[in-house]
């Protein structure tokens, strides 16, 4: 019943915030790895886990791994590693903003329930 009262917009809100803290992770292995000869960078698709995500939602089953984790096969150095400093430290950045803000939304979506049950008061 709570379910079909919130509509699961808590449920996407949750998914989002577990794919940016998945996100994260794959970031930083990324960043540990950037001295591993043959080392083959990773990041993890926004736009189609969410897409999985809303599916999921939708059919009401369980998320098995990450969607949209993909594998760069483009090496920019000599030793076959394709890790780039820059682009980890922005998707890095970028992910905790993401993160940051799902958070927000978060916060002000059970503000408002917590006003509703209130009253207003």
């Amino acid at each position: 019943m709570l379910d079909n009262f919130l509509g699961g917009h808590i449920d996407r809100i949750g998914q989002s915030l577990n794919l940016a803290t998945t996100r994260q992770r794959v970031l930083t292995e990324n960043m540990a790895n950037i001295n591993t000869p043959g080392y083959k960078r990773r990041d993890v698709d926004f736009t189609v886990a969410i897409d999985d995500a809303q599916e999921i939602l939708r059919n009401r089953t369980a998320l098995r791994g990450p969607g949209g984790l993909r594998q760069s096969q483009a090496s920019i150095r000599t030793d076959g590693n394709s890790v780039d400093l820059e682009k980890e430290v922005y998707a890095i950045a970028e992910t905790e903003l993401r993160y940051n803000l799902l958070t927000d939304m978060a916060a002000r979506y059970f503000s408002g329930l917590k006003n509703v049950i209130r009253e207003g008061r």
